[in-house]
């Protein structure tokens, strides 16, 4: 079921980044973040009345990290797409598989077995083949700002798996994500001008705000009951559902060497977690057999 909801996740992120790349020929991108914030904080408020869930926390830090990451992760990424052809802006706002690995190596001075290292390399040669082919030179802004979406959704993620081993419920997660993200989103969107939406973009913005809070639900459920590396797999199916979209409403057309960078950034987010993962305990262990039931050394790493 954990991976179940990953899968819905990342069709409802996808959906969402329709309807975010349709209005951001009517808003700007602060007023799309906001508006997304906004209509997150009223829905997680209202599930969490209905559920007599209280929303004060006491992990008010690894809210507030989780928050200010994932919101300017998403802020980055609704940039990207007003910008980049939708396939090419969710793989590049994807790639924090790669960033989680280079964090590990120069940011906690960890040492990475070389598949982690051939890994990281693969997706690079993903990210620059993706990059060169279709990416004219206006365009380059939101290739920046994807490649960041990608890192600070990585240290968002690790905040949410944390949380999760806390026992904050998914509601109260993402109330505070969206209450930051509305934060955040309006001196931006109150810069650029703020203005009231007619009846279309109004759906619109409904549609990326409750796309995007049902989305956080799924995703916030998958990883605190799942393994982490295989929802941090499964999330890439996001990429599969934006490239169909892009297809089927905007007539999208990559080019093969496209397609290829696509599939390389793929296969290395996935190797990247397959190779970074704890080794079993009989394999710490030097190929000694595992502890009965019941013993630590038994249970299953993340």
């Amino acid at each position: 079921m954990p991976s179940l909801w990953m899968i819905v996740a990342s069709f409802l992120f996808a959906c969402m980044g329709v309807c975010v790349k349709l209005g951001s020929d009517e808003f700007s991108t602060g007023e799309l973040v906001f508006y997304r914030g906004a209509v997150g904080v009223l829905m997680m408020w209202i599930v969490a009345r209905l559920g007599g869930i209280p929303l004060r926390t006491p992990h008010w830090r690894l809210q507030l990290s989780r928050g200010f990451s994932g919101s300017l992760a998403l802020m980055c990424y609704f940039f990207a797409l007003g910008i980049l052809p939708l396939a090419s802006a969710v793989t590049l706002s994807y790639t924090s598989p790669i960033f989680v690995a280079l964090l590990l190596v120069l940011w906690f001075g960890e040492r990475l077995r070389w598949p982690a290292l051939a890994s990281v390399a693969m997706g690079f040669v993903g990210v620059a083949l993706l990059l060169r082919p279709t990416v004219q030179p206006e365009q380059w802004p939101g290739a920046v700002a994807g490649l960041c979406g990608g890192l600070l959704a990585s240290l968002a993620y690790v905040s949410v798996r944390e949380l999760g081993r806390a026992g904050e419920p998914e509601v109260r997660t993402v109330f505070w994500f969206s209450a930051l993200t509305a934060a955040l989103g309006l001196p931006w969107a109150l810069a650029r001008g703020l203005h009231l939406p007619d009846l279309h973009g109004f759906a619109l913005l409904a549609g990326a705000g409750l796309f995007g809070g049902c989305a956080q639900l799924a995703m916030t459920h998958s990883y605190r009951y799942g393994r982490t590396v295989v929802s941090a797999n499964l999330s890439y199916t996001t990429v599969l559902f934006s490239s169909l979209f892009g297809v089927l409403l905007w007539n999208e057309v990559l080019p093969l060497a496209a397609w290829l960078a696509i599939a390389l950034i793929v296969a290395s987010g996935i190797a990247t977690s397959l190779a970074t993962r704890p080794r079993p305990p009989s394999a710490q262990a030097g190929g000694k057999r595992p502890a009965p039931a019941g013993n630590a050394a038994s249970q299953t790493p993340d």
